[in-house]
């Protein structure tokens, strides 16, 4: 397979990546302003964790806030599993084929859980979602520990 096939499973990887970029500025854009109107002042905040903002928010009605933070946070776990298993196919050069179909599948499934979360949080939806994209992972990680021991 050239460099060219083999590096494709890059872009649902990078397009996943960006994705949690424009989720991180929607938290910010949500969650400052609803601490505004809950009279939340982050400036006396002090060792404070997310719960506890939350926590806060939700009293004063301002639960959906929380939505975008708790969605990027997700967006920091599982998909760092993904992130390693494209780069370790483009490295292998086993980037392009079914490789390819299921990355751009659990980066899509992704990206639909991150919009089911954030702006309804229907969580049998984002079960869902989160059950069809981890299926897509595993698919990914058991091709590669295949691909990697056929090779080595």
């Amino acid at each position: 397979m050239g460099a060219a096939t083999s590096n494709i499973i890059l872009l649902p990887m990078l397009v996943l990546a960006g994705w949690t970029m424009i989720v991180w500025v929607w938290m910010y854009a949500t969650r400052l302003p609803a601490m505004g109107r809950a009279g939340i002042d982050g400036t006396k905040m002090v060792g404070s964790t997310g719960k506890s903002l939350r926590d806060q928010l939700v009293a004063a009605g301002e639960e959906r806030a929380s939505w975008v933070a708790d969605n990027y946070n997700h967006l920091m776990e599982q998909p760092t599993i993904f992130y390693a298993v494209t780069l370790a196919l483009a490295v292998m050069g086993e980037g392009g084929g079914l490789a390819v179909g299921l990355a751009w599948g659990y980066a899509g499934l992704r990206i639909a859980h991150s919009l089911v979360q954030i702006l309804s949080n229907r969580v049998v939806v984002r079960f869902a979602l989160f059950a069809l994209a981890s299926l897509c992972l595993l698919g990914l990680v058991l091709l590669a520990l295949s691909i990697a021991s056929a090779q080595g």
